[in-house]
């Protein structure tokens, strides 16, 4: 009987000396590791397990043991809300913290770019800004914008793929502010602007059916619109210039526009001469050839889109710019009209 307390003795201090020792290994695997400032970046893929994540952080030196990591994320239920990225974490966190960082998808910012396109900016003029910043190649930003080739927006199947337009996403690469990601490439940027344009397209109300109730195409509208952008400067006068250009369609006019003739030269003119009016010959040469040009010659705001959509009635078919620097413009019914404005607006820069 002795021996055999004496050997139960023994198996219970045995039992004791394991089940320390085995919460002294697990104190310590579960434990933090040494704490450093530098900290450790890595990525968690999209689908990866709980065991492949533990399985990360111990080969990154986050954590010490990843089975004893596993075992507590079932212990605490915990795992199914992880989230995929790029993580950035200090050796010495703890489990709880490891967790919560990993639930809240506490991701690494990317490194953005920042650009803006202002409103009336041609295709050129857009390449040009882009390659002067270090963000695209000037030829393949051009390329693109000229066949569109690797796009895949909606857009697209109303844009028309015309030979005699100059770029096919001229008038489509919205102007405005962006961020994308560092390392955006010329196709992400294009692709990112076609799709704004496509999102301010769609948030005006009623869009489609104010198309078709003026008997427009979205590439005649565009083409209108930048029209405008580059004639207008005073957003109240948008639709009344708007209002012109259908006038004179309607009346089989040419529209007479300075900057679908400034479009085609290879550098714009301050000031064009009557000669460049008459001998640019060009489908864009609205001196030359009655309706609309081929396409948008600039990227409209969404202003002048609007004004393009829903002009303002009246019987103008003629305007001019005023020289007194207001840069409104003086409206005419008759060309006579016209002549007398002017001379109205030449004795206001004489002022």
């Amino acid at each position: 009987m002795k021996k055999a307390l004496k050997w139960l003795s023994v198996l219970l201090l045995l039992v004791i000396i394991g089940v320390g020792a085995a919460g002294i290994y697990v104190y310590t695997g579960m434990s933090p590791v040494e704490a450093k400032e530098q900290p450790v970046k890595f990525t968690i893929e999209p689908g990866t397990g709980t065991a492949g994540i533990a399985e990360l952080l111990e080969n990154e030196g986050l954590i010490k043991n990843s089975f004893l990591f596993v075992s507590y994320l079932k212990w605490k239920s915990e795992g199914s809300r992880f989230q995929a990225g790029v993580y950035e974490m200090k050796p010495g966190v703890t489990y709880d913290e490891i967790i919560a960082k990993l639930n809240s998808g506490d991701v690494v910012k990317a490194e953005m770019i920042r650009f803006t396109i202002p409103e009336g900016f041609s295709v050129k003029q857009m390449a040009d800004k882009l390659a002067e910043e270090g963000l695209a190649d000037k030829e393949v930003f051009l390329q693109l914008a000229k066949d569109a080739s690797g796009l895949d927006n909606e857009l697209l199947t109303q844009i028309p793929a015309d030979a005699q337009l100059t770029y096919r996403l001229e008038g489509y690469l919205f102007p405005e502010t962006y961020e994308l990601k560092k390392g955006s490439t010329e196709r992400d940027i294009i692709a990112r602007m076609l799709q704004e344009t496509g999102a301010r397209i769609a948030g005006i109300p009623d869009f489609e059916q104010k198309l078709q109730a003026r008997g427009l195409t979205l590439s005649e509208l565009m083409t209108v619109a930048s029209l405008v952008e580059r004639e207008v400067v005073v957003d109240a006068e948008r639709p009344m210039v708007a209002g012109v250009i259908y006038n004179r369609l309607k009346d089989g006019m040419k529209l007479e526009i300075d900057a679908t003739v400034q479009y085609v030269l290879d550098k714009p003119k301050e000031r064009l001469l009557n000669s460049d009016l008459r001998s640019v010959d060009s489908p864009y040469n609205t001196y030359l050839y009655e309706g609309l040009p081929p396409g948008p010659i600039a990227a409209p705001s969404l202003k002048s889109i609007e004004a393009a959509l829903a002009p303002k009635a009246s019987e103008y078919l003629f305007y001019v710019t005023k020289k007194d620097g207001s840069g409104e413009h003086l409206f005419a019914k008759t060309y006579k009209e016209h002549l007398k404005n002017i001379e109205t607006s030449k004795a206001m820069a004489n002022k």
